[in-house]
């Protein structure tokens, strides 16, 4: 088999072709609209503070939620909990819509629908994960991950720049809204099409020690709870996308267009990372490049925070999203080669918990820190804060430092 043939063997399935397309419609609209609300959020009460809540009210679900997640991925039909989810995430964007259709001046409906999108995404995000072991064979897996990572990368990129230059030409948030529930809508129609192949679904009765299995099979493997755990610590630490709004209105002047484009950089570098990947797998040394991409995270992390040119501050996003993707791929390849199919659901959403913690309390700790310190200042110790978590993870996980071959975790 040539190597193109080799890169692309995940397509060979038109389960997974088709699931695809329903990711890349679906995240192009949950990006835009993204950026959108960031914008507007801003835009209503200009304190950094209110751009920290954003992701509080969005992980507080996820932390509610993440045991009955998992045991009802376990249990059901997992395309039809992705239907379900599809459709929360449109009637989320009618709301938004109708809000910016009526002006409103306070944060708090905004705040309040935010709240219902995070429902939803307490449930999609596990399901979308165990899923996709049922669209490939295993050994087309690591595969799979590789081009659903770059697939997700490049909707990353194209859904913030639309979101950006919608909202700067409309001249506010409405069409953007409108413009995202259109995409979720079509991407629930493609779903219907997915045909997946039968899972080992749990039949065990529901049960609090079924529902927390999640955490005890992650508990007893080092190597997945350092993998998962390296990315909550540096995400929490590093994250400077909550903050783009302050820098792309006071710091660069950029406007929303800038913004859509600052918001778009780290989705260039990660697809970039993951179309190498996809040619040029990860054949060996798997443990220590893990724990490289994310020094070369906190490093790229410094850059972004000391710049004060647009396009020195976008080619910084583009490494921390370059290094982001490569740590993404082996956590998840690592994550779901080593979980047993009727374990995945409730794996997976410990796994969107930690995810959560890093990405949305990240943003709430990025947020708290810039209201103390300035948006600056609040970047750059989080760049530092990056590293040290590398030094102490490298330390503390030596089975995870030492993997070799992702295949035979």
């Amino acid at each position: 088999m040539t190597p193109a043939l080799t890169a692309n063997i995940a397509f060979q399935s038109p389960a997974f072709r088709r699931f695809q397309v329903v990711r890349v419609l679906g995240i192009l609209g949950l990006q835009m609209q993204a950026v959108a609300v960031g914008w507007q959020v801003y835009d209503l009460t200009n304190r950094p503070l209110d751009l920290g809540m954003v992701g509080l009210v969005q992980f507080i679900p996820a932390m509610l939620l993440w045991p009955l997640t998992g045991a009802v991925v376990d249990r059901f039909d997992r395309r039809i909990i992705v239907m379900a989810t599809l459709l929360g995430y449109a009637i989320t964007a009618g709301l938004l819509a109708t809000f910016a259709t009526v002006g409103v001046t306070s944060v708090w409906p905004i705040y309040g629908t935010l709240l219902l999108l995070a429902v939803a995404r307490s449930f999609s995000a596990p399901a979308h994960q165990a899923l996709l072991p049922q669209l490939v064979p295993r050994e087309h897996f690591p595969n799979a991950v590789t081009w659903s990572s770059s697939l997700f990368q490049l909707s990353a990129i194209a859904g913030p720049a639309i979101g950006g230059a919608v909202y700067a030409i409309t001249g506010g948030a409405r069409g953007v809204y409108l413009v995202a529930m259109v995409l979720v809508l079509a991407a629930a129609a493609v779903l219907t099409t997915v045909r997946p192949r039968e899972a080992a679904l749990s039949r065990e009765r529901p049960s609090w020690s079924q529902v927390f299995e999640g955490v005890r099979y992650i508990r007893d493997r080092p190597i997945i709870l350092g993998a998962i755990s390296l990315d909550l610590f540096a995400v929490l630490l590093g994250g400077a996308v909550a903050l783009l709004p302050i820098f792309a209105k006071d710091i660069l002047a950029v406007g929303p267009a800038g913004l859509g484009i600052l918001r778009a950089a780290p989705a260039v570098g990660a697809a970039a990372m993951a179309i190498r990947l996809a040619f040029r797998p990860i054949r060996g040394g798997a443990g220590v490049k893990l724990f490289t991409s994310v020094a070369v995270f906190g490093l790229a992390t410094l850059a972004f925070g000391a710049s004060t040119s647009f396009w020195v501050s976008v080619a910084a996003l583009v490494l921390v999203g370059a290094s982001d993707e490569m740590s993404v791929v082996i956590r998840q390849t690592i994550v779901q080669i080593a979980t047993p199919d009727d374990k995945r659901g409730r794996v997976s959403a410990v796994n969107f918990l930690f995810i959560g913690v890093s990405n949305e309390i990240g943003e709430l700790e990025s947020g708290v820190t810039a209201h103390w310190l300035g948006a600056r200042r609040a970047v750059l110790l989080g760049g530092c804060g990056t590293l040290l978590v590398v030094a102490v993870a490298s330390w503390l996980s030596p089975k995870l430092r030492r993997v070799d071959r992702l295949e035979d975790v």
